[in-house]
């Protein structure tokens, strides 16, 4: 596989990682409630860092 297409992968799974993050931030702060809220927002936030670690490796490398 080339160079490109890897990057272009890697990217796409960055964007897959940020749609996650809207996701769980969507419902940890309006459908649910509890510690089961504290949870989602956590992979949330979890999501969303590694989302911009992906993407900030691939544009930079």
């Amino acid at each position: 596989m080339s160079p490109g297409m890897l990057k272009m992968w890697i990217s796409l799974a960055g964007m897959g990682l940020m749609f996650l993050a809207i996701v769980t931030i969507y419902l940890s702060r309006f459908k649910l409630t509890g510690v089961l809220k504290f949870i989602t927002a956590i992979f949330a936030y979890l999501f969303m860092i590694a989302a911009g670690l992906t993407l900030v490796i691939v544009f930079f490398a």
